[in-house]
């Protein structure tokens, strides 16, 4: 069985898609990437459709009162309500979105580019994941490796793993109105 450990940063500059498609190949996770013109809101990736099966998702990057990170991950089509996200996630106070530099500094991607494996960046394990219980109920997700240019599927359940080799163990929580599994 593959290595779990988190992986040791490199170096200082944040970590390239390339390095995280050879991270998902080296624990033996069975992937496939597309290259395709940026895409920077749901609404634009849905041209993607047909083109790349499994559950699309959107990512926030926020922050809550107290300064703490958190990367959100649920389904494109899911309702989150900003207000009362903090309650689900164990924030302190109401979030709100992180600016440009702390996305650089943490996750070492910029704004349209945000994805849950910005987690092989974040050596200082600054930022919670967070997914969306939903997303659990589908087979195979896509996630951005690093850039909005590509769109990563990948296995749900080797997505946990890889998470999980990042050093980031998500969060699951009900944060939209789509059921998942065992969520209150």
């Amino acid at each position: 069985m593959p290595n779990s450990q988190p992986l040791p940063a490199t170096s200082t500059a944040p970590r390239t898609p390339q390095d995280v498609l050879r991270e998902i190949a080296a624990l033996g996770i069975v992937a496939s990437t597309v290259t395709h013109q940026p895409v920077f809101t749901v609404a634009e990736s849905k041209a993607l459709r047909g083109v790349i099966d499994g559950g699309h998702v959107k990512n926030l990057f926020l922050k809550d009162k107290k300064g703490r990170l958190f990367c959100v991950t649920a389904l494109e089509s899911a309702q989150i309500d900003l207000k009362r996200l903090h309650e689900k996630i164990g924030a302190s106070g109401r979030v709100s979105f992180a600016g440009p530099e702390q996305l650089l500094r943490h996750w070492g991607v910029t704004p349209g580019s945000v994805t849950p494996l910005g987690a092989i960046n974040d050596t200082e394990n600054a930022v919670t994941v967070v997914l969306d219980a939903a997303l659990l109920t589908l087979p195979r997700l896509n996630v951005h490796p690093l850039t909005n240019t590509m769109s990563t599927g990948i296995d749900t359940p080797d997505l946990l793993r890889l998470l999980d080799a990042f050093g980031h163990p998500p969060l699951i929580a009900r944060i939209s109105g789509e059921p998942g599994p065992g969520a209150p």
